[in-house]
């Protein structure tokens, strides 16, 4: 069920060179006082220009930290000791200080800032935070950012691999949408129009981008302003239907046994193609845009494995039984895994 009201980013900024001026957006929006989290390491990269940024345009910190850690009793530790006169919550950095900072901001009920430092997936802009709850990974609400500043600048000089995250993340809108549109079908859920068309949007914005190589300034603000405006398709549709289906049950049954899982979006990425391929849905301009980015070439370089990709396939249903996705029914289950012998592309990287 849509909701009546959403929330959606009051401030948007995906440009060069806006790191420098988190000041200047955070007080133009009203807030004098913030606690800002860094990811692990950072303080010393860009503490000196955000800090710097804030102190010049006379807003407050109250409180700074790195983080390292989405243990939910860590984090709401935190954020009920934090200071009253806290007005927003910014984090700066990759998933796990997003999560945090947002999940602080949703049970403080406070605006929070997302300052992304990679592009490995669309968690920079959803409304979920992905915290550890009694030892185990669980998505749990959190607060839909109230402002989003990505610096491609910075975007650029995060390691290759988290691009490729990004990539394989984004392009899963394809499978994520045609599941969802199947659930309707099929008479299990009702598709919200909105979310979908833009959530659909998103991806075919992404995947039609002309560009001549990934480190191109047009290839990472695609990327970037694709990602968030999937994020704003889940707040739209009041879950994550919208952006995660077969492809995202898959990656999450891998998490479930994996010692060390690889990238969400990597994971995400290969089952994508999988979905796609044996449902007969756009897998060729999946396979178009793995091959021209060097997504494949990278999945190459990886310890993965045909049989840990088989194991999460027949898991894949029990990570979210109330779906009825493709991956729900026994035939593409056994289609999936007959694929993964057969296909050029899976015989290269699953070993």
């Amino acid at each position: 069920m849509a909701k009546s009201s959403i929330a959606i980013p009051a401030l948007l900024k995906i440009e060069a060179g806006v790191t420098g001026k988190i000041g200047k957006f955070i007080k133009d929006s009203g807030f004098n006082n913030v606690v800002i989290l860094f990811g692990n390491g950072l303080t010393d990269m860009f503490g000196g220009i955000v800090l710097g940024s804030l102190e010049k345009a006379g807003v407050n910190v109250l409180h700074q930290q790195e983080m390292d850690t989405v243990d939910f009793d860590d984090i709401t530790e935190l954020g009920f000791s934090l200071p009253n006169k806290t007005e927003a919550i910014i984090g700066m950095g990759g998933g796990k200080v997003i999560d945090a900072a947002k999940y602080i901001g949703y049970i403080l009920n406070i605006p929070f800032i997302s300052v992304p430092t990679s592009s490995s997936s669309d968690g920079f802009s959803s409304s979920s935070s992905s915290l550890i709850v009694n030892g185990r990974r669980k998505s749990v609400p959190a607060k839909m950012a109230y402002g989003i500043i990505v610096d491609t600048e910075v975007i650029r000089t995060a390691p290759v691999r988290f691009l490729y995250s990004g990539v394989g993340d984004m392009v899963s809108k394809i499978s994520s949408t045609y599941d969802w549109q199947h659930e309707e079908d099929m008479g299990y859920d009702e598709v919200d129009d909105c979310a979908f068309m833009i959530a659909k949007k998103a991806v075919n914005s992404f995947v039609r981008t002309p560009f001549e190589n990934i480190d191109s300034e047009l290839f990472r603000k695609e990327l970037l302003d694709s990602l968030a405006m999937s994020g704003i398709a889940n707040e739209i549709a009041g879950s994550s239907l919208p952006t995660s289906g077969s492809e995202h049950m898959i990656s999450h049954a891998l998490d479930s046994f994996l010692e060390r899982p690889q990238l969400h979006g990597v994971q995400v990425g290969i089952a994508t193609y999988i979905m796609c391929k044996i449902t007969d849905h756009r897998y060729q301009r999946v396979d178009t845009v793995f091959t021209k980015t060097g997504f494949w070439d990278y999945c190459e370089t990886l310890d993965l494995k045909a049989s840990d990709y088989e194991k999460a396939i027949d898991l894949a249903p029990s990570m979210k039984p109330f779906r009825h996705t493709y991956i729900q029914e026994e035939k593409y289950r056994d289609l999936a895994k007959k694929l993964i012998h057969e296909d050029e592309h899976l015989v290269k990287i699953l070993k």
